[in-house]
């Protein structure tokens, strides 16, 4: 695993908790595994926050991009900010 500072932490441990952010995407930004992410969160966080997380991301189908239903594209919000390369975009 590269080595990464606090601020790429907290990012990827706040698309790991997001339902529709894959592993996949995850991978493409900052280069790791599922695994990875699987060990940098059991590092990161507290036993019982990690135990909770696992039990919600395992099997989830939104997690894993071979499993989504969905071919291509996302939902979004009318409201949501742009999100350019990890930076909201300024007005």
């Amino acid at each position: 695993m590269m080595k990464l500072d606090g601020i790429a932490i907290d990012r990827i441990i706040e698309m790991a908790w997001e339902d529709r952010t894959t592993f996949d995407a995850i991978k493409f930004q900052f280069g790791l595994k599922e695994q990875e992410v699987i060990d940098l969160m059991r590092k990161e966080m507290r036993t019982s926050s990690f135990k909770m997380w696992r039990k919600r991301v395992q099997g989830r189908k939104t997690k894993h991009e071979k499993l989504r239903t969905f071919a291509k594209g996302r939902f979004k919000c009318s409201r949501q900010k742009s999100i350019s390369n990890n930076s909201i975009a300024k007005r």
